[in-house]
């Protein structure tokens, strides 16, 4: 009989947890908050003037190349020889 006390505890939580969801997800209205005080936060919070982060957001910023993984600097890129020429002019089956 004691080992069932020690069933006790998980069954205690697990009813617990299984109330409190219960309650949680429970039907709500779906109807918009049409309070004075909720109409009245929405009118100050269009009022208010926005931070200067987000005004920036709209100012150009210069368009980057996207990158393609491989680091090769213009000035060091190899020159091509006489073979590499003729690779190109190899026409393949």
């Amino acid at each position: 009989m004691e080992i069932l006390l020690w069933w006790l505890p998980p069954v205690v939580v697990t009813a617990g947890a299984m109330v409190w969801v219960g309650w949680a997800g429970r039907a709500r209205s779906t109807e918009p908050d049409r309070s004075d005080a909720a109409q009245e936060r929405f009118r100050a919070a269009i009022e208010r003037d926005l931070p200067a982060a987000a005004r920036q957001v709209h100012a150009v910023r210069p368009v980057r190349e996207r990158s393609t993984g491989i680091a090769v600097r213009p000035s060091q890129r190899p020159v091509p020889t006489a073979r590499d020429r003729a690779d190109e002019t190899r026409r393949s089956a």
